[in-house]
């Protein structure tokens, strides 16, 4: 597997790291506010989630004031699993 190929097999990258540096704010702040648990977040910041509830990806852009676009990307060609 090459350093373009994600292990779990999709293209989005997750920038919740990012926007939570930016924003002075902790990731147990974040999820006090948007109302998940740590653990929750710790898995979409890390680019483990294997979905996302749009109430939970609502309450995320309104606690950070940002749009779904600032929390994800699509980068084509990470998504392909050895074959």
């Amino acid at each position: 597997m090459t350093d373009e190929q994600s292990p779990e097999g999709h293209a989005i990258e997750v920038h919740l790291d990012h926007l939570l540096a930016a924003r002075g704010m902790t990731l147990t702040e974040l999820a006090a506010r948007v109302g998940v648990t740590v653990v929750n977040l710790s898995i979409l910041k890390n680019g483990r989630a294997k979905a996302i509830r749009f109430t939970t990806l609502t309450r995320i852009c309104q606690v950070l004031d940002c749009q779904p676009g600032d929390l994800l990307s699509h980068h084509p060609g990470r998504d392909q699993r050895p074959g």
